[in-house]
């Protein structure tokens, strides 16, 4: 089988090439293909995993999907770090360099006003959540035998002497405490989620733009708790300190609520349509 190419981005011409040892996806090496006043940042990959059916396959494999997107993201990082970089989409394979070609001039309008949009700008993302809380004690959770509850009674001495149990005395002890976790835990989320939505506005008021995502739940979690924000903002390099001083005040300001901040990333959430998916493995 032939090898197929990968695009992990576009960029204005520059001097300095990925470095040498850099592995991308599938273990190819990126290297810079120029046409005209852009370069694109492509790798060969193998035909048997990346041609359309098997890719299909693939994306429903969460330990293949996480790999490749980790790799996917590591070759985009360091070509952010060497210039303006617009990331496409995790599996945009062309046939050969000629349908890479194809697709710059095609899209050469939009590619070109996305990146002097993305001049000198970066994407940080913040994510709030209520942090979980403990469920109740089962009604029989450490409960054992009559003898073992009630050894070393009537001596001073022995080692259960005084020790007292946080489990339920009865039935209706367990479902009031269970209720009241249920409540507390609302509570929490309905802080958390007016906390979140402050800090959203505050935040979009320091960011040129700001792009909300879908909340993260279930295997796309990375964090325990329940996430309330999920956002990423874009904002000058050299103007991200006073945003992250922004996020750095409000930490550990109100109970149970965890606040995370990851970047400085290539702007992945403000690239628009600059390439359709329509155009992927022509």
């Amino acid at each position: 089988m032939t090898d197929l190419r990968y695009v992990y981005a576009v960029c204005r011409p520059f001097d300095t090439p990925p470095p040498a040892a850099l592995t991308g996806v599938a273990g190819g090496h990126p290297r810079l293909l120029h046409h005209g006043d852009l370069v694109a940042v492509v790798a060969d990959v193998p035909e048997r995993d990346f041609a359309e059916e098997p890719l299909h396959a693939h994306l429903e494999d969460l330990d293949w999907l996480g790999e490749t997107a980790r790799a996917h993201e590591r070759v985009i990082d360091a070509c952010s770090g060497l210039t303006t970089t617009l990331p496409l989409r995790l599996a945009t394979v062309f046939h050969d360099d000629e349908g890479v070609r194809r697709m710059l001039t095609a899209q050469d309008a939009a590619l070109r006003s996305t990146l002097d949009r993305l001049e000198g700008r970066v994407e940080w993302g913040v994510k709030v959540y209520a942090e979980p809380e403990d469920e109740p004690a089962g009604k029989n959770a450490g409960q054992g035998s009559a003898g073992e509850e009630n050894a070393g009674e009537g001596s001073a001495g022995g080692e259960n002497a005084g020790r007292t149990t946080d489990r339920p005395a009865s039935g209706r002890d367990y479902l009031r405490q269970r209720r009241h976790a249920v409540r507390a835990r609302e509570d929490t989320w309905e802080r958390a989620e007016r906390f979140a939505n402050r800090l959203h506005t505050d935040l979009t008021a320091h960011a040129e733009a700001a792009r909300l995502h879908p909340l993260q739940s279930g295997p796309l979690a990375t964090t325990p708790g329940h996430n309330v924000l999920n956002a990423a903002y874009l904002l000058p390099r050299t103007g991200s300190r006073a945003f992250m001083d922004l996020v750095e005040g409000v930490r550990g300001t109100e109970p149970g609520i965890s606040v995370q901040l990851t970047g400085p990333w290539a702007a992945y959430s403000f690239i628009g349509d600059a390439l359709g998916q329509e155009e992927a493995r022509r």
